[in-house]
């Protein structure tokens, strides 16, 4: 490791880290959006002392402000999938003893860089962390009322809301340097409990609109994050959090020697705007999963969406199966009901044995019906929530009272529900028992992971607080994903979270899908799937498509579109549709196997903006290799509708529905020039010798 000097400055990907003998380690970037000396990378707030000037905001920490560079080395790995550069700056605190490692990393390939920090206690006294920052970085003061800020609401059923506004109007323009003080006020976007996505998502873009220079970050956290922007005479600062001390009951003590590590949080910067940083977050997303591009993404047709909706049973398993099959599906899942009786009423309180319920069976039983599963060459898949024990449940006093939450001295309870800690082995050893039993004994090889109740700040028990303790039981629970697949190769699983409100990669990098929601109602679906890949992988989007004898043609169409638009998620009864509508289903499952191969190496976006929940045309594109691109467009106003699609130029086809439905696409200067058909329509376009332009 070399040893820092005063006033260094070096290069690591797209961005700058500088430091001085008289300032602590700043972040810029090749991007003049970004950047600003004196703003601390790592802010840290204890017990004993928050900050070093007043202010609302997570800024000017005391011993963020007296942090000073000790040394520093840059490195670099290869590899097929996870080349990147590295660097590592070491920061002390004299005062406190406080040291930080930051782990900075650069992935090759992409604009992006990963920040990771490691808080030790070299001193001889503990001491409590309150609030650590994973990444601060600085705007100048003299282009703030040019910026704009992309932010997401996200809710069950209406997930991935984009709203731009002006940065401006989270920070009005105090007249600081006539005042001669920096701002004290601050405008944040906050997680509470354990949904990190059931309220805004830990994403954002802000964009200079005169030049198109943008930056974008994630926070990789299922345990509360939070947003800081604050401003001072100098500009604004974006701070990027796990859980706080105010907003997360965090506190965390740090006996001498040891070692805190705050949530890793990502950046990326562009010149050409919104679309383009965000798809620099695609690239590094797949960096971060480390995954081949081959991975398979099989069709997979679940029995709960507008289906069963949580009751299954041998008679009415049997017809969807063979449906399924015919269709083309390559898994069935069999989801929630499977094994609580029937005759008890609802099963939510009796969950967490996850043995069959035999009356819900006929003499074949479960493994009855997983057998007509693979025989039809499909994989078997079961719904699980591994994280909850009802409290009707024989597992509520079977399992050590240290295994479920607490606080104030009581067992943790939400909606019937106790809340499971897999930082204790006898939780690990319950679900290592219960998927070692799925697969073994049903031929499990796809588990959905469901999530449906959110416990608030977190447990106390083994924990400085609240917060503190939802954080080590979701690294247990991360831990446990990669060990479950270590012990079962080839085991899927999908990290559903009542649709999606836990849909952050901090699970995600260890997942292979995600339900991008719950919503069923088919006409409210396309601003969630047009949107989500702004946030998630569009190979992870699991994009619910659930046909019905109700609809109509056009709408059976429609609700495939949304699936096709990700990774195709089927339900419904499909053994009851017509004729026509069969044609449209084998139709979108051909098309989805043959267009799946690129969807791993495509990249978003959205000619028309981020939709709005209430736009009448909804639109999201995907970037191809090839140098191809595809297009996905829902109208949902019922009557015809001249829709230009700006930046996007090439040869258009209409590859679904293969019928033109009274379509008509073509090339103008301005864009692409599409025409729609009277009534609910969406189609998929191919273009080629594509130029797809982003869209500000």
């Amino acid at each position: 490791m070399s040893s820092a000097t005063a006033g260094e400055r070096i290069r690591i990907g797209r961005f700058d880290v500088t430091w001085s003998d008289t300032a602590a380690a700043s972040l810029g970037s090749e991007n003049a959006l970004l950047g600003r000396a004196g703003i601390a990378l790592a802010e840290i707030f204890t017990g004993g002392e928050q900050r070093a000037r007043t202010s609302q905001a997570y800024v000017r920490s005391a011993v963020g402000s007296r942090l000073r560079v000790i040394s520093a080395e840059e490195s670099e790995t290869t590899g097929v999938l996870h080349s990147a550069r590295r660097l590592i700056i070491a920061q002390r605190d004299e005062r406190s003893g406080l040291e930080v490692r930051s782990v900075l990393t650069a992935p090759v390939g992409t604009a992006a860089l990963r920040i990771e920090h490691e808080v030790r206690n070299t001193g001889s006294s503990d001491i409590v962390l309150t609030t650590v920052a994973s990444g601060c970085v600085g705007f100048g003061a003299e282009g703030i009322d040019e910026l704009a800020i992309l932010l997401a609401d996200s809710e069950w059923l209406a997930e991935n809301r984009w709203r731009e506004q002006p940065l401006r109007a989270l920070l009005p323009d105090l007249a600081l340097p006539l005042h001669a003080q920096d701002g004290r006020g601050r405008a944040t976007v906050t997680s509470h409990g354990s949904w990190s996505t059931g309220e805004h998502l830990p994403v954002g873009v802000i964009e200079d609109r005169g030049t198109g220079a943008a930056f974008a970050w994630q926070i990789e956290s299922g345990a509360g994050w939070h947003v800081d922007l604050s401003q001072d005479r100098g500009g604004a600062t974006v701070g990027l959090f796990g859980p706080t001390d105010l907003e997360h009951q965090f506190a965390h003590r740090l006996a001498p020697g040891a070692t805190f590590a705050p949530v890793p949080v990502a950046l990326t910067v562009s010149p050409d705007g919104r679309d383009a940083a965000l798809g620099e977050l695609t690239a590094y997303r797949r960096w971060l999963r480390a995954v081949p591009a081959s991975e398979s993404l099989p069709i997979v047709y679940n029995d709960f969406m507008n289906t069963l909706m949580g009751q299954p049973s041998s008679e009415a398993l049997r017809p969807l199966i063979v449906a399924a099959a015919e269709a083309g599906a390559e898994v069935f899942c069999i989801d929630a009901g499977w094994f609580a009786d029937p005759d008890l009423g609802d099963w939510w309180s009796t969950v967490g044995e996850w043995r069959e319920a035999p009356s819900r069976f006929d003499r074949a039983g479960l493994r009855g019906l997983t057998g007509e599963i693979l025989a039809r060459g499909m994989r078997v898949g079961l719904w699980l929530e591994p994280e909850v024990i009802g409290v009707d449940s024989p597992m509520a006093a079977r399992l050590p009272e240290q295994a479920f939450f607490h606080r104030f001295g009581a067992r943790v309870q939400e909606h019937g529900r106790y809340h499971l800690d897999f930082r204790h082995p006898a939780v690990r050893a319950h679900l290592d028992e219960t998927v070692a039993l799925l697969v073994r004994e049903y031929g499990v090889t796809y588990l959905k992971l469901d999530y449906n109740i959110n416990p608030g700040a977190g447990t106390e028990q083994e924990a400085t607080a609240a917060g503190d303790g939802l954080l080590g039981h979701l690294r247990a629970l991360r831990s446990w994903l990669i060990e479950v697949q270590r012990r079962h190769p080839g085991l899927l699983l999908e990290n559903c979270s009542s649709g999606a409100m836990r849909a952050d990669y901090a699970l995600l990098d260890v997942t292979h899908m995600q339900s991008t929601s719950d919503q069923q109602d088919f006409m409210r679906y396309p601003p969630i799937a047009a949107s989500a890949p702004a946030s998630i992988l569009p190979e992870q989007c699991g994009n619910w498509a659930y046909p019905s004898a109700e609809m109509s043609d056009a709408e059976t169409a429609f609700t495939l579109v949304t699936g096709l638009s990700g990774r195709l998620y089927l339900s419904g009864f499909l053994d009851s549709l017509r004729d026509s509508q069969r044609a449209l289903l084998t139709q979108a499952l051909t098309l989805h196997r043959d267009l799946r191969t690129g969807i791993p190496g495509s990249t978003p976006f959205w000619p028309l903006g981020l939709p709005g929940w209430d736009d009448d045309i909804v639109c999201l594109g995907h970037r191809l290799r090839d140098g191809g691109a595809l297009v996905y467009i829902w109208d949902r106003s019922r009557g015809e509708r001249d829709v230009v699609l700006p930046g996007v130029h090439g040869a258009a086809e209409k590859i679904f529905p293969m019928d033109a439905g009274g379509w008509t696409v073509s090339s103008q200067p301005e864009g692409l020039r599409i025409q729609t058909a009277a009534g609910v329509s969406a189609g998929v376009l191919r273009i080629t010798g594509a130029n797809t332009e982003e869209a500000r």
